[in-house]
């Protein structure tokens, strides 16, 4: 029995699709990121890095996942010096880096339709959202090339990259935004084996949408229901965190500059 049960837990540990791997996850306190890191760690990460600027709710996630397993570091990803420390403290401790997804980013702070668009606002919007995610695919290729690694950059895009809609202008910009740079990358990382890929999911009811609707999570999850055709499924942030792991894994080893919309068939009318 015993020998039975020591085969079975090998098969299982040769079956997590992220044996060795070390990644990091920015936005990784709450939402799809924390939905993330979790995915990560029960894959067989050798290391998760958690970057947020939720510094209690960071810390609380690392020490739920195992301190041996995830780490929390404070990092501000709109400071591309912080994302530099961040990339830089992951590789000299862990001696390199694998997997980044670049996940954090900020709702718009209010309606922000074209004909009343407030560029201060739309300018701190952008220094997440745009700024910050280009700085942490810079850092992370440059980590990757300089330690030879073939990995695998993952961006959190949005359906808002590729639709319009009544409100939100400057998200909308932002999130088009980052499929820009996650196509102009991919070109440009082709030949160092680097593979980049987004990923679009439709509204479902994370923290930040909560907050940013002024609704409750009920609420929200009603709100999002509405934004999908496919009847009889919630989305949910695993199952992003699912499509964010086949992005990041083997699995996709030949697939790059692509965004994965993870949206239901989304009901834009």
């Amino acid at each position: 029995m015993a020998v039975a049960s020591e085969s079975a837990s090998s098969h299982s540990i040769n079956n997590h699709k992220l044996v060795g791997k070390v990644a990091i996850v920015t936005g990784g306190a709450s939402g799809i990121g924390e939905a993330t890191a979790r995915v990560f760690a029960n894959e067989g990460a050798r290391m998760v890095v958690i970057a947020d600027i939720q510094d209690e709710l960071g810390n609380q996630v690392a020490v739920s996942i195992g301190t041996d397993r995830c780490s929390f570091v404070h990092c501000d990803v709109a400071n591309e010096d912080q994302v530099k420390h961040l990339v830089e403290s992951t590789v000299n401790i862990y001696g390199h880096l694998d997997i980044m997804f670049s996940n954090a980013g900020v709702a718009s702070s209010s309606k922000q339709t074209i004909i009343d668009l407030n560029f201060s606002g739309m300018d701190s919007l952008f220094e997440v959202n745009v700024r910050g995610m280009a700085a942490c695919v810079k850092h992370a290729a440059r980590a990757m090339v300089e330690k030879r690694v073939r990995g695998s950059i993952v961006c959190t895009a949005s359906v808002a990259g590729s639709h319009g809609f009544p409100v939100a202008t400057d998200y909308i910009m932002s999130k088009h935004a980052v499929v820009g740079l996650m196509r102009a990358a991919s070109v440009q990382l082709a030949a160092r084996g680097i593979r980049v890929n987004s990923v679009s999911p439709t509204a479902l009811a994370t923290p930040m949408l909560c907050k940013s609707l002024g609704m409750t999570s009920e609420q929200a999850r009603e709100f999002c229901r509405k934004s999908a055709r496919l009847e009889g499924v919630e989305l949910k942030a695993e199952m992003v965190a699912k499509a964010v792991l086949f992005l990041a894994s083997n699995d996709s080893e030949f697939i790059t500059g692509q965004d994965l919309k993870v949206d239901g068939s989304l009901a834009s009318s």
